[in-house]
């Protein structure tokens, strides 16, 4: 198992922790974005990171990966056991795909006025669901999910970005510190990554 990944994109990260997490055997091959090999061209139609290579199947869309790793990997689970929590899951992951991944790369990609307006709203989104993080361990969950693995690498690069939480929104922090303690987690990261907490 191979997984095409850049050094720093949040897709990619929260795919590093899933497989990280499960403790599966793989490899890692770190391209620049900006000048695939053609190998992976060759793989990916869409030329988009991350790209996973199981034996002859060949997946990209960090979604489909993590759900892919989920289904061949049941163990540790990182999604609930019942229909009505697995559809509350994937609904969370969802939003954060759709409030919060957007918002994070106009951040690291536009300029000036764009990502200050970015930063505000990030912030204020994540303030406003602090009272989810103060309430279990987890995202709505006494255990480690995919919704977890999708957060971290957003809180992750909240410091380097100049983002602190308002002190009403503290259990953020709490809860962040939890996912980085996790050997999943760091694990997962990449020396450009660490370098964003330095």
């Amino acid at each position: 198992m191979n997984l095409y990944t850049s050094a720093s994109t949040i897709e990619c990260h929260r795919t590093r922790i899933v497989l990280n997490e499960k403790d599966i055997v793989h490899e890692v091959t770190q391209v620049d974005p900006k000048r695939l090999p053609e190998d992976l061209i060759d793989l990916n139609p869409y030329g988009s990171l991350p790209t996973l290579v199981d034996r002859d199947l060949v997946l990209y869309n960090s979604r489909v990966i993590m759900e892919y790793l989920e289904e061949r990997f049941p163990h540790p689970p990182l999604m609930p056991v019942g229909p009505v929590q697995r559809a509350q899951t994937r609904l969370a992951l969802y939003q954060i795909e759709k409030d919060w991944y957007p918002l994070v790369e106009i951040i690291e990609t536009k300029g000036e006025k764009a990502v200050a307006k970015a930063k505000k709203d990030l912030t204020e989104s994540i303030a406003s669901v602090a009272e989810i993080f103060a309430t279990m361990p987890y995202f709505l969950s006494q255990d480690f999910t995919l919704v977890d693995a999708s957060v971290a690498p957003v809180l992750w690069r909240l410091r380097h970005y100049g983002i602190e939480m308002p002190e009403e929104a503290k259990a953020i922090n709490t809860y962040a510190d939890r996912l980085f303690d996790r050997e999943g987690f760091v694990l997962s990261l990449t020396e450009s990554e660490r370098e964003l907490r330095l």
